[in-house]
């Protein structure tokens, strides 16, 4: 049988208004569980947001009944038959190699904030995705898990990695030892997920629109020093805060941030070059 061609918006798509990239996976008669085409439409398009200056932030979400219910079934059967797919050959993603890394580590990659609306569930790669994100939101009722210990497995999408920047390490070991399943207050309150709303779409969307109208060289600059916080030496990350504030300080547009504060009215940024 001929290897079947798939469209990369039947998996993932998007539309960018006002500065604001909507990315929603978009399989929802499968929860927008994670085949091969979603794993390559995932890294296609956070690359070429990542490489679009007009993009200001991003919302994350999944169509349907629920963010991403983690690995499709398929491979499953698969490795109970003893299987290994070969990994997909593509260019690294700066440390991720693995398209499986790249899936969630390109929304890291981003140099604009992304904002994880978590809805239904987000469980194994799902959740590894949302940690991608530089915030998640979650219905108070949204199941998460890193639930790879269930199928014999360890959290290899980045999960182990970024969950230590999160939660509590033993929280950490917890919820990777047993792979249980929280719901979104509980993953607030341990810091799994940032806040928790009645529609993290919405509350995602109205965030990223305040995002979106403040200065995106400040907003981009802020994202680079966060992440490099705790994985560089203390002097290389004050050394980039004073490196990012020469760079904005009598700029156009830290001028009209200033003028507009002083003006009392609405900041009109340019985007970045």
């Amino acid at each position: 049988m001929a290897e079947q061609t798939i469209n990369r918006d039947d998996r993932v798509r998007y539309t960018i208004e006002s500065g604001v990239a909507d990315v929603r996976l978009s399989r929802p008669d499968k929860m927008n569980a994670l085949d091969d085409a979603m794993f390559e439409a995932l890294v296609d398009v956070g690359v070429e947001l990542a490489e679009d200056k007009s993009v200001r932030a991003v919302v994350l979400s999944g169509e349907g009944r629920a963010f991403c219910a983690g690995l499709d079934f398929g491979r499953f059967a698969e490795m109970k038959q003893g299987k290994q797919r070969p990994m997909t050959e593509r260019p690294p993603l700066g440390p991720a190699k693995a398209i499986a890394q790249q899936a969630p580590y390109v929304w890291t990659y981003l140099p604009v904030p992304v904002i994880a609306a978590v809805h239904g569930v987000a469980f194994g790669g799902g959740m590894q995705i949302a940690l991608g994100a530089d915030i998640r939101i979650a219905h108070p009722d949204t199941q998460l898990s890193l639930m790879e210990m269930k199928w014999g497995l360890v959290p290899d999408m980045t999960g182990t990695q970024a969950l230590a920047g999160l939660v509590r390490r033993d929280h950490a070991k917890e919820l990777v030892y047993t792979g249980k399943v929280i719901r979104g207050e509980e993953a607030a309150q341990i810091g799994l997920v940032t806040r928790t709303s009645d529609d993290p779409y919405a509350a995602a969307l109205e965030l990223a629109r305040e995002i979106a109208s403040k200065n995106p060289y400040a907003v981009r600059q802020a994202k680079s020093l966060l992440e490099k916080s705790g994985r560089v030496p203390l002097e290389e990350g004050f050394a980039a805060e004073q490196t990012a504030i020469r760079s904005l300080i009598g700029s156009e547009n830290q001028a009209e941030a200033v003028a507009a504060n002083l003006e009392k009215r609405a900041p009109k940024f340019s985007d970045v070059e």
